[in-house]
């Protein structure tokens, strides 16, 4: 029952060129930056990487672009990254744009099992071409499909040796879905805490999803975008 690997460059040495992996987090929130910087000094690539955004030009998903170790990115905001927007339109990367709720509900259905779902959302725009609609009560709703992954990284607060997670604040948004959604779960944690150090009823991610959960380090809770007050002289 013990899932716990000595770091990230362990945790990421079964992933392969060409892998698909869901890496949590929120802007440049809750992101797993451990993993993300093993990925890329082992120099995986081909990646179709599943996120809810790209991260930045020079941070999180953004050092993958960097080393153009991603094939293709399945996102629903992307537009912090210029390096990333550059990637696009010059087409040396591929994208899949979805809206954000229908995008947190792929990858929900992936993890319940349920292979497709019909919602409002897109229809009669881009998203829904090539798509199949269908009216429900005088309204119309596109069919969209499940998403899974080979792997997903995510980044919780605590974490014991059988896998059990505990999130923060925003983290919340992505990882507990994601975990749920994926062949192999890698995990890393502010905190490796003793079996009991987290109470049941604050278990967000039980480690039955859970396959290899390692303590990171060095995180750095970078700001996206700092913006302050204006002082008012009275």
């Amino acid at each position: 029952m013990d899932k716990t690997v000595a770091n990230a460059e362990v945790a990421v040495r079964r992933i392969h060129d060409g892998a698909s992996i869901l890496m949590g987090g929120f802007g440049i929130c809750g992101i797993p930056e451990n993993l993300i910087a093993a990925v890329q000094r082992a120099g995986t690539k081909n990646l179709t990487v599943i996120s809810n955004n790209a991260g930045t030009s020079d941070f999180g998903i953004g050092f993958l672009l960097q080393a153009r170790q991603v094939r293709k990115m399945v996102a629903s905001y992307v537009g912090e990254n210029k390096l990333f927007e550059q990637l696009v339109l010059s087409g040396e990367i591929e994208l899949e744009l979805n809206p954000q709720g229908t995008l947190a509900e792929r990858i929900r259905a992936g993890g319940a099992g349920i292979p497709a779902f019909y919602t409002p959302t897109g229809y009669g725009t881009m998203i829904a071409e090539g798509k199949e609609t269908r009216e429900f009560g005088g309204r119309m709703y596109v069919l969209e499909k499940a998403l899974r992954a080979d792997f997903a990284f995510v980044k919780a607060w605590k974490g014991d040796r059988w896998g059990n997670l505990m999130y923060r604040k925003t983290a919340r948004n992505y990882n507990p879905v994601m975990a749920t959604a994926a062949d192999y779960v890698i995990a890393e944690v502010e905190e490796l805490v003793e079996l009991g150090g987290i109470p049941p009823d604050q278990v967000h991610t039980p480690g039955v999803y859970v396959h290899a959960i390692f303590q990171g380090a060095h995180y750095e809770r970078r700001i996206e975008k700092r913006t302050v007050r204006r002082r008012v002289r009275v």
